[in-house]
């Protein structure tokens, strides 16, 4: 039986919704189709007549994982102010909610190795929507220099990015919690931050 144009969209973007969380929960890997078709009540055809390949799915639920993230970030940025935008994020990023919700988070602390052995399709994904978060974070950190900013914020995401891994990774509430905090207070050092923008 054929459906229209606008389930046919709806079941895509199920399907993508539920990937992205099951492969940031699970890794992709680990994840098979029939994980996804199963979360999402669909047959292993839809999902097939939709995207192709569990490598296509990847790639597009990587993206909209990170476009959520970025999404937030946003909101962040507004709701804070330009100059709370960086603090802001850093707090969220790095808080015991965000550890403790993989599906829902970022996905290059959930995916971040894991993608290093997928096909190039999927790491070309990865990678254009990484470098467009860095673009983002580059634009609130402070500082003129656009690439003295650009540094730092590669410097501040693969801090955050390396400490929410090492939080989840420690089977020690107390430690992974210390990990947390310490590197918001290393992130948001108010002397790094002003020698931050006076290299600018």
């Amino acid at each position: 039986m054929r459906v229209s144009k606008e389930k046919a969209a709806k079941n895509r973007q199920d399907m993508l919704t539920a990937a992205a969380r099951l492969f940031r929960e699970q890794g992709v890997s680990a994840t098979g189709v029939d994980a996804i078709t199963k979360d999402v009540s669909l047959t292993h055809g839809a999902v097939y007549s939709q995207f192709g390949s569990k490598e296509a799915i990847a790639a597009e639920a990587i993206r909209l994982a990170f476009r959520g993230s970025k999404h937030l970030w946003q909101r962040l940025a507004e709701r804070k102010g330009a100059k709370k935008a960086f603090p802001a994020i850093v707090a969220q990023y790095l808080s015991p909610e965000h550890r403790d919700a993989p599906g829902q988070g970022c996905v290059a602390a959930a995916l971040g190795a894991d993608v290093a052995r997928q096909p190039p399709s999927v790491r070309d994904a990865f990678t254009e929507e990484f470098k467009d978060a860095l673009t983002f974070l580059a634009g609130v950190m402070p500082g003129d220099d656009p690439a003295c900013r650009y540094e730092e914020a590669i410097a501040a995401f693969a801090s955050m990015v390396g400490a929410l891994t090492l939080a989840r990774a420690v089977s020690e509430s107390p430690l992974s919690d210390l990990i947390l905090h310490t590197t918001v207070k290393r992130l948001l050092d108010p002397s790094k931050l002003e020698r931050a923008a006076r290299r600018s």
